[in-house]
């Protein structure tokens, strides 16, 4: 928003005042990012339970006289993107504000914190909690209002429905053990590990969203029901189906539990690792043909969207070169572009109840990280970007490419690893074959990275070959993510823990020379990030000073 704007906003806030979608804070120089976490859930709750399309809680209004007096809150814009990041990793599911809009008023700074309403069908909460607005004040999120924004879609959502007859005895075991652990690991701020293990069954499964009122849901079955169980969803067919196409062919099929047999249909994918030489150089660069996350984040995705009443499977099929995933359904929510950025936050699910367990369980990430996550991924690895086909009606079809298409563009991602996202889907296009805006392609061609003329460009093979030293390849491409993990629970061994300022000076000259200083502390607080999730480490300080130490086993 323009200065003029955020002015009007921020008077017609003020005129209002605090309500259940408004909060304002004085906040001078610093704020409980706890406390942050906790009205982000309350406002982002109330927001959807009163049709508003967000919250704002403001900084720099004092309480009392309703008067803009400054705030000096997080004034280096790197800070509130930490902030971001901080909101992501903590509410659940992952979800973070819309914006920080930064007004330099005439009376003071002002931060406008704008929070997304939690989308239909799914509530937020904050490491674990729910909260809510009662007025001006903030509350626990009520049974009632929990019950009033579940209750949305669950008249429409197949995934939702009761089974009949169906009792704790149809669960597989072994996917009720790894059911335990994934929530374990997902909530290690909230519960530990032996107190997930310790609670009764049919709690454990409430918590998870995957039972409704104590009583067996589809989703239930779909995720950890037993493969001779499946009987009870029929005639609706729960089923994964891998097929190998090519010089051999062999096919199989997937019933449930699918948080079991989707990782046992990604062991039957042929999954060599693959060279790739850089232009004039002699170390070949070695990557994996497919990540094994984006392959996953690819089959959870085609679960959580099928559209079971179609009586259609989920279907895999592995080319040569390329892996094709099929479910039944339109795309959903918009269209995906839209969440190649990671920006956009869809605001319906085709099966919100089966999206919520599923974002429990780990499997997915409901607020529209994944496809982005992937064309990440797969830029890192010089792999084409995923392609998607929607024009079957009513179906959705996605490729994932296991192979170079054009050398000089895998060649380029080895050199250039610092090239924008958007840099990187407009070279695919190019080595695709596809047009791309005149806009666009002058900005490539001034950069040197295409050659050509419309509409036959391609992907400039003198960037590729400009190549440094080998040496200078190796500290630009820098390591994978095992290695500095490594050298985080190495040190933690031997030092017993270890400050935020202590990690970034083990790790920091150690990144990739291509990434930038902000960069590489994102990067740090990633790594970090993982091995708590993971259960490997935790924070033994706050979130202001943190101390790392290994968790105790």
């Amino acid at each position: 928003m323009e200065q003029v704007e955020l002015t009007r906003l921020l008077d017609g806030l003020i005129a209002t005042w605090e309500n259940e979608v408004v909060e304002f804070k004085q906040a001078s120089n610093d704020y409980s990012t706890d406390d942050i976490g906790k009205y982000f859930s309350a406002l982002a709750n109330e927001a959807n339970l009163r049709g508003a399309d967000a919250g704002w809680l403001v900084f720099g209004v004092n309480n009392k006289t309703r008067r803009v007096v400054g705030t000096d809150y997080r004034t280096k814009a790197e800070h509130l993107q930490q902030l971001k990041m901080q909101i992501t990793q903590n509410s659940d599911p992952r979800l973070t504000f819309r914006d920080i809009h930064v007004l330099p008023h005439t009376d003071g700074r002002v931060l406008l914190f704008q929070i997304p309403a939690a989308p239909r069908g799914i509530a937020i909460s904050w490491k674990g909690h729910y909260y809510a607005r009662a007025g001006e004040s903030l509350v626990s999120l009520g049974l009632d209002k929990l019950d009033e924004i579940r209750n949305q879609t669950l008249t429409q959502d197949w995934t939702a429905q009761f089974v009949a007859d169906a009792t704790l005895a149809d669960l597989d075991d072994a996917a009720v053990g790894k059911a335990r652990e994934s929530f374990a690991q997902k909530h290690a701020n909230s519960f530990a590990p032996e107190v997930v293990a310790a609670w009764p069954l049919a709690t454990f499964l409430d918590r998870a969203r995957l039972t409704r009122e104590g009583r067996i849901t589809r989703t239930t079955l779909l995720l950890l029901g037993k493969a001779e169980s499946a009987h009870r969803l029929s005639p609706h067919p729960a089923q994964l189906t891998w097929s190998l196409v090519g010089q051999e062919r062999a096919y199989e099929h997937f019933g449930p539990p699918f948080l079991l047999s989707s990782t046992r249909l990604y062991q039957r994918i042929r999954n060599i690792q693959l060279r790739i030489l850089p232009q004039d150089e002699l170390v070949p660069v070695e990557v994996a043909k497919y990540d094994q996350k984006i392959v996953l984040e690819s089959l959870h995705n085609c679960i959580a969207h099928q559209d079971y009443t179609r009586n259609g499977r989920v279907v895999v099929t592995e080319l040569p070169d390329r892996l094709v995933f099929e479910n039944e359904g339109s795309f959903y929510e918009g269209s995906p572009d839209d969440y190649i950025t990671g920006t956009k936050l869809p605001r319906r699910y085709r099966n919100p109840f089966l999206a919520q367990a599923m974002a429990e369980l780990n499997m997915i990430d409901t607020m529209g990280y994944g496809i982005h996550d992937m064309y990440v991924r797969q830029a890192r690895r010089y792999f084409p970007m995923p392609d998607y086909d929607l024009g079957e009606a009513g179906a959705v079809k996605m490729t994932i490419y296991g192979g170079v298409v054009d050398p000089a563009y895998s060649r380029l991602l080895i050199q250039r690893t610092d090239l924008p996202l958007a840099d990187v889907l407009a070279l695919d296009r190019v080595q695709k074959k596809l047009a791309i805006p005149d806009t666009v392609a002058a900005h490539l061609r001034k950069a040197g990275l295409i050659e050509g003329r419309k509409p036959n460009y391609f992907v400039s093979a003198s960037v590729a070959k400009a190549t440094a030293s080998v040496a200078d390849y190796i500290r630009t491409r820098g390591q994978d993510d095992a290695f500095y993990l490594k050298l985080i629970t190495d040190y933690l061994t031997v030092k017993g823990e270890a400050s935020r300022a202590e990690i970034n000076q083990l790790l920091l000259d150690k990144l990739s020379d291509a990434l930038s200083d902000k960069q590489k502390a994102n990067k740090v607080s990633t790594l970090l990030t993982k091995l708590r999730r993971q259960g490997t480490i935790v924070n033994a300080g706050s979130d202001t000073a943190p101390k790392w130490q290994l968790a105790k086993k």
